[in-house]
């Protein structure tokens, strides 16, 4: 949705003046819903060699043996402090990386059965 211009915003407010709700034009929010995936899964706006480089990531070399190392040491039992919190960040680094990898993967996926134009439109018959 960056760089999306809407053309004119109406807010309704309270009896304090305070904001409630947004009241749009019907190009507007047609703009709006548009930028929007109806499928919150798909990774819309890529291109598909940009999905692929996702779908294909991995952890660099080093970061794959540091986190060899971190894992060897919680195995032992020998694991600081200091060290488990890099093993959970890392831990955690890996799985929103596998979400990505598997949101671009399903991506590509879609846009092989429905064609790169149509990926981002409504299929109802789900």
């Amino acid at each position: 949705m960056e760089g999306t211009v809407l053309h004119e915003i109406r807010y309704i407010v309270d009896d304090k003046g305070e904001r409630r709700a947004v009241v749009l034009t019907w190009e507007d929010y047609e703009t709006l819903r548009s930028a929007v995936s109806p499928q919150s899964d798909l990774l819309i706006g890529l291109s598909d060699s940009e999905l692929h480089a996702l779908a294909e990531g991995m952890l660099s070399p080093k970061h794959q043996e540091r986190l060899g190392e971190l894992l060897r040491l919680n195995r032992e039992g020998q694991i600081s402090e200091r060290e488990q919190e890099d093993l959970d960040q890392f831990l955690a680094q890996v799985d929103s990386m596998n979400t990505l990898r598997a949101r671009a993967k399903y991506t590509l996926q879609r846009r092989g059965e429905r064609g790169p134009d149509r990926v981002a439109e409504r299929d109802d018959s789900c």
